[in-house]
Parts: C-alpha cells; sequence; structure tokens
C-alpha cells in the first residue's frame, strides 16, 4: 500500500513538474534578450503584438520607429502588405486611403534614414522586425517595418533586423491586407 502510494506521488510529482517546465518556457518566450531595448506594442483589429528593439544594433532604425510610434504615425494605418508565411508590412501614412496602391508613401518626418544598419548577428527568423524600404537602397529607409511569419533567410543581409516579436505571433498570422493598426506605443 505504501509503494503504491509512492509511486502515485511520484508520478503526480513528475506531471506538475512537467507543467512547471512548460509554464516555465512560455513565461520565458515572453521575456526580453539581453540588451534589448524598448518595447513597442501593436493593437491592431485582430489582437496586440509586442516586439522588443535593438538599439545598440540598430540605433538610428530605433531611433526612427520610436519616433514615429510616439508621434502616433502609425495609429490608423492599414497594412498594406500580407503574405501568409511570409511578411506582414505597415508603415505608408496614405494606406489610411483604402483606394492607394503603390504602399510605398514616406513618413514626413525628414529625411529617410541615410544610412544602413543591416548586420549579421540579426537574422530574419520568425518574429523578426525588419525596416522596409522602397526600391534598392536601404539606406532611403523611412518608416515601412514588417515583421517576418516564417524564417526567411533569403531576407539577411539585405534588411535591417532591429527587433523582435516577444508576443503576439499568433495575431501577426491572422493579420490580412487592410487591417488596421488601432494604436501604437512604447511600453
Amino acid at each position: 500500500m505504501k509503494l503504491r502510494r509512492i509511486a502515485v506521488l511520484s508520478a503526480a510529482c513528475s506531471v506538475l513538474g512537467a507543467v512547471v517546465l512548460v509554464l516555465g518556457a512560455r513565461v520565458d518566450a515572453r521575456q526580453q534578450s539581453p540588451g534589448a531595448g524598448p518595447i513597442v506594442v501593436l493593437e491592431t483589429v485582430k489582437g496586440t503584438i509586442e516586439f522588443e528593439t535593438y538599439p545598440e544594433e540598430a540605433p538610428k532604425t530605433v531611433e526612427r520607429i520610436l519616433e514615429l510610434v510616439k508621434k502616433n504615425f502609425y495609429n490608423g494605418q492599414r497594412f498594406h502588405r500580407a503574405e501568409p508565411k511570409f511578411v506582414v508590412q505597415i508603415g505608408d501614412p496614405e494606406s489610411r486611403i483604402p483606394q492607394r496602391s503603390d504602399w510605398w508613401g514616406r513618413s514626413g518626418y525628414g529625411k529617410p534614414l541615410g544610412v544602413s544598419e543591416i548586420t549579421k548577428k540579426r537574422r530574419h527568423v520568425r518574429g523578426a522586425v525588419a525596416m522596409g524600404y522602397a526600391g534598392t537602397d536601404p539606406k532611403q529607409a523611412d518608416s515601412h517595418f514588417y515583421i517576418t511569419l516564417a524564417n526567411r533567410p533569403d531576407l539577411d543581409g539585405r534588411y535591417t533586423v532591429f527587433g523582435r516579436v516577444i508576443t503576439g505571433m499568433t495575431v501577426a498570422d491572422k493579420l490580412e491586407k487592410g487591417d488596421r493598426l488601432n494604436r501604437a506605443y512604447v511600453k
């Protein structure tokens, strides 16, 4: 009888230990990476996405994105690109106008970045947040950014990865072209 109780208790402890490990892993996924900067929160019509930024690796890019977020630039914009298993993208102020189709408008806040901060350290893994640009010159980046919905090594070395989604990837997966970003803010 005692052996049976010990066996049942041992099995229960094993199950409880597994639950704690799973919950612990879930909590860890929400924690910032060492050296990460401010967190940007995107409240979309489909839910909330939070991403950390990497100001040490892409200082000008992070500075521009934070400046635009603080000026409410992204509020009310629509995701003008949403390709399953590829990316969702936002950043054209005229995306608020449904008839618009080229989707490469500029922010209107100064000149483009004028610098490329592409590094080999950050990769286009699922959830990477990177700066988009029109044409072929990454120095022309201004206000567009995207979230990768799958690992995309083909984009490495071509775009500045300046952040990573820490919560809300399932929300990003659900976004469709034309979905509205209600509000963006720095946490």
